[in-house]
């Protein structure tokens, strides 16, 4: 007789095989923001997990798609964010700033995503480049961001010259740079970037410099 379990159980394997993989993919992304990619081992991450170092390479291939994966799914979190922002009903100044914020606060809670990005830029972004996945993730923000320069300029409130990327590297870098930086900055200048009582004075001097740079009156230049 045919146990009325028995149809779940493919599901099931899913399922576990889904959550071996996700539990696979936290591990790894802290282990690589830890060690960076030389200083990695999948032989720690099996360990850290409840798997095994074969499991692991049947799932993901190896090391170097292992660190891909973990970009990937970085890479899609904030992707995901951006493609949540609801800033159409806002004027273009406090969609700007709303814009900033998400990032900022982005940045400042996936501390591991900042470091991961620093190493994949010691490697070149050799993992990116070759990632299909990656290639074509693109970026949600810039489509948000050109519609909200098109409407600032539109209505006279912008007058900066500066496209999507431009803008979205200059919020980025204050933010990257925040978190990225905390501890040599710390050490050099006495002053911690992340401290809790700080945050709300960054966040909102992010904002104020992109802001006065897109509204700065140049008729003077």
């Amino acid at each position: 007789m045919t146990s009325v379990d028995e149809p779940a159980r493919p599901g099931g394997r899913i399922r576990d095989a889904a959550r071996t993989q996700a539990e696979i993919l936290d591990v790894a992304t802290q282990e690589f923001a830890r060690a960076g990619y030389d200083g990695a081992r999948v032989d720690e991450i099996a360990a850290r997990t409840r798997t095994t170092k074969r499991m692991i390479y049947y799932y993901f291939g190896g090391k170097e798609q292992l660190f891909t994966a973990v970009l990937e799914r970085a890479y899609t979190v904030i992707r995901e964010a951006e493609q949540e922002l609801d800033v159409e009903h806002l004027d273009p100044v406090a969609a700007i700033r709303r814009l900033a914020e998400v990032t900022f606060d982005h940045h400042e809670q996936h501390p591991d995503f900042i470091r991961l990005v620093s190493i994949e830029n010691i490697h070149g972004a050799e993992h990116i480049a070759a990632s299909e996945k990656l290639g074509r993730i693109g970026s949600p923000a810039l489509d948000v961001i050109g519609r909200i320069l098109a409407s600032g300029r539109e209505s006279g409130l912008f007058t900066a010259e500066v496209d999507a990327v431009d803008l979205h590297a200059m919020i980025s870098s204050f933010c990257f740079f925040r978190v990225a930086n905390r501890h040599t900055f710390g050490a050099l200048f006495g002053r911690d970037l992340v401290a809790p009582e700080q945050r709300e004075h960054y966040r909102a001097m992010l904002g104020d410099m992109v802001i006065a740079y897109l509204t700065a009156d140049r008729a003077a230049e």
